[in-house]
Protein backbone atom coordinates (compact mmCIF):
# COMPACT_ATOMS: atom_id res chain seq x y z
CA UNK A 1 0.00 0.00 0.00
CA UNK A 2 2.86 2.54 0.17
CA UNK A 3 5.37 3.63 -2.18
CA UNK A 4 8.23 5.38 -0.90
CA UNK A 5 10.40 8.03 -2.42
CA UNK A 6 13.88 7.89 -1.25
CA UNK A 7 16.33 10.56 -1.10
CA UNK A 8 19.77 11.28 0.02
CA UNK A 9 20.57 13.69 2.99
CA UNK A 10 24.69 14.22 3.64
CA UNK A 11 25.73 15.67 6.83
CA UNK A 12 28.88 17.33 7.29
CA UNK A 13 30.05 16.69 11.22
CA UNK A 14 33.61 16.83 13.19
CA UNK A 15 35.12 14.88 15.25
CA UNK A 16 38.51 15.60 16.59
CA UNK A 17 38.37 18.41 14.42
CA UNK A 18 39.02 16.13 11.45
CA UNK A 19 35.82 16.95 8.86
CA UNK A 20 33.78 13.71 8.56
CA UNK A 21 30.54 13.46 6.17
CA UNK A 22 27.70 10.37 6.68
CA UNK A 23 25.25 10.13 4.09
CA UNK A 24 22.05 9.28 5.28
CA UNK A 25 18.81 7.68 3.03
CA UNK A 26 15.92 8.78 3.91
CA UNK A 27 11.87 8.87 2.71
CA UNK A 28 11.61 11.58 0.59
CA UNK A 29 7.29 10.84 0.58
CA UNK A 30 5.08 8.35 1.13
CA UNK A 31 2.55 8.18 -1.64
CA UNK A 32 -0.03 5.58 -1.03
CA UNK A 33 -2.51 3.88 -3.74
CA UNK A 34 -5.71 5.49 -4.73
CA UNK A 35 -7.56 1.98 -3.13
CA UNK A 36 -6.35 2.23 -0.01
CA UNK A 37 -6.94 6.37 1.02
CA UNK A 38 -10.51 5.23 -0.04
CA UNK A 39 -10.18 2.02 2.12
CA UNK A 40 -9.13 4.60 5.08
CA UNK A 41 -11.77 7.61 4.27
CA UNK A 42 -14.46 4.67 4.44
CA UNK A 43 -13.63 3.21 7.52
CA UNK A 44 -13.97 6.81 9.10
CA UNK A 45 -16.98 8.40 7.30
CA UNK A 46 -18.95 4.98 7.29
CA UNK A 47 -18.18 3.21 10.13
CA UNK A 48 -17.12 6.16 11.97
CA UNK A 49 -13.70 5.14 13.18
CA UNK A 50 -11.87 7.87 14.72
CA UNK A 51 -8.50 9.60 13.01
CA UNK A 52 -6.48 8.65 16.28
CA UNK A 53 -7.46 5.05 15.80
CA UNK A 54 -6.76 4.48 11.97
CA UNK A 55 -3.42 6.61 12.12
CA UNK A 56 -2.14 4.26 15.18
CA UNK A 57 -3.42 1.17 13.11
CA UNK A 58 -2.04 1.82 9.71
CA UNK A 59 0.88 3.73 11.12
CA UNK A 60 -0.17 6.93 9.24
CA UNK A 61 1.33 10.61 10.02
CA UNK A 62 -0.62 13.16 11.52
CA UNK A 63 -3.34 15.15 9.34
CA UNK A 64 -2.95 12.13 6.68
CA UNK A 65 -6.53 10.82 7.14
CA UNK A 66 -7.98 14.26 7.87
CA UNK A 67 -6.43 15.47 4.47
CA UNK A 68 -7.71 12.79 2.56
CA UNK A 69 -11.36 13.35 4.41
CA UNK A 70 -10.87 16.72 3.04
CA UNK A 71 -9.88 16.06 -0.65
CA UNK A 72 -12.52 12.87 -0.52
CA UNK A 73 -15.56 16.14 0.52
CA UNK A 74 -13.86 18.13 -2.59
CA UNK A 75 -14.34 15.82 -5.10
CA UNK A 76 -18.00 14.76 -3.58
CA UNK A 77 -18.84 18.61 -4.25
CA UNK A 78 -18.07 18.18 -8.06
CA UNK A 79 -18.53 14.56 -8.90
CA UNK A 80 -22.34 13.22 -8.49
CA UNK A 81 -21.19 9.73 -7.80
CA UNK A 82 -18.95 10.27 -5.63
CA UNK A 83 -21.37 12.78 -3.46
CA UNK A 84 -23.47 9.80 -3.68
CA UNK A 85 -21.03 7.20 -2.26
CA UNK A 86 -20.39 10.27 0.39
CA UNK A 87 -23.74 9.98 1.38
CA UNK A 88 -24.52 6.15 1.27
CA UNK A 89 -21.42 6.35 3.97
CA UNK A 90 -23.24 9.18 6.14
CA UNK A 91 -26.52 7.22 6.42
CA UNK A 92 -24.80 3.90 6.91
CA UNK A 93 -22.88 5.45 9.51
CA UNK A 94 -26.46 7.02 11.16
CA UNK A 95 -28.57 3.80 11.08
CA UNK A 96 -25.27 1.85 12.52
CA UNK A 97 -25.59 4.19 15.74
CA UNK A 98 -29.11 4.34 15.59
CA UNK A 99 -28.87 0.26 15.71
CA UNK A 100 -26.70 0.49 18.48
CA UNK A 101 -28.79 2.35 20.44
CA UNK A 102 -32.09 0.53 19.63
CA UNK A 103 -29.81 -2.91 21.03
CA UNK A 104 -28.46 -0.83 24.13
CA UNK A 105 -32.30 -0.20 24.86
CA UNK A 106 -33.86 -3.44 24.32
CA UNK A 107 -30.97 -4.94 26.74
CA UNK A 108 -32.60 -2.75 29.15
CA UNK A 109 -36.14 -3.31 28.77
CA UNK A 110 -35.03 -7.30 28.56
CA UNK A 111 -33.48 -6.41 32.58
CA UNK A 112 -36.44 -4.61 33.30
CA UNK A 113 -39.23 -6.96 32.41
CA UNK A 114 -36.85 -10.16 34.30
CA UNK A 115 -36.78 -7.64 37.41
CA UNK A 116 -40.76 -6.45 37.02
CA UNK A 117 -41.28 -10.83 36.37
CA UNK A 118 -39.38 -11.11 40.09
CA UNK A 119 -41.35 -8.46 41.90
CA UNK A 120 -44.81 -10.14 40.89
CA UNK A 121 -44.00 -13.35 41.83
Amino acid sequence: NLIVDWHINTINFTDSGIKKRKVLHMPKTKVYEPEFKKKIVQLYLEQGRTIKSLNEEFQLGDGTVRKWVRAFCEECETDPDLNDTKKLYEENRRLRRELEEKKKEIAFLKKAAAFFAKEID
